[in-house]
């Protein structure tokens, strides 16, 4: 249960925090360790993940309001200087190709579930971006939550049983 609860820890600050990776901590531990069950270790991650992605979707969407100094930070007016221009002259392509892409989302809101629910399970296109241009285009949450939830569970259960499988092969 210890195992649990720390692998849903895991996945949680590996939601909110980029830099924190499941994958190679449920590798670790089911490496290590043989208590773990992968079914069960494919639920604590993906539980983890939704809930903070959902963080990012709930943002993107409105419905929560960032704290005020991120806030402030991101919406300040600021003075033109060169080095801006420069930034918006090279990030005008990609600023309008997100801006595209949001729009198209919104005609067809199914090809939005898709690509999110692909992305839940094979990590491509990176799931923190659609889990906020999910927010963005306002997917409904009984959606966000389910396609999310089976994707990752997917994905970190077949994960969890890779050392078990790869032990199997060698013996």
């Amino acid at each position: 249960m210890a195992w649990l609860l720390l692998t849903l820890g895991v996945a949680f600050g590996s939601a909110i925090v980029p830099l924190v990776n499941a994958e190679l901590f449920v590798v670790g531990l089911c490496a290590s360790q043989h208590n773990p069950h992968w079914l069960w270790l494919g639920a604590a991650v993906a539980v983890g993940q939704i809930a903070g992605k959902l963080l990012y979707f709930l943002a993107a969407r409105g419905s929560i309001r960032l704290p005020r100094f991120l806030h402030d930070r991101l919406h300040r007016e600021r003075p033109p200087s060169a080095r801006r221009d420069r930034w918006h002259r090279r990030t005008k392509v990609l600023r309008s190709k997100v801006e595209a892409l949001r729009e198209r989302c919104q005609r067809h809101p199914h090809w939005m579930t898709g690509t999110y629910g692909v992305s839940s399970l094979v990590g491509l296109p990176p799931f923190m971006a659609t889990s906020v241009l999910a927010g963005m285009v306002r997917m409904r949450l009984v959606t966000f939550v389910a396609a999310g939830l089976a994707g990752r569970w997917v994905r970190f259960s077949l994960l969890a049983a890779a050392p078990a499988v790869f032990t199997g092969w060698l013996h």
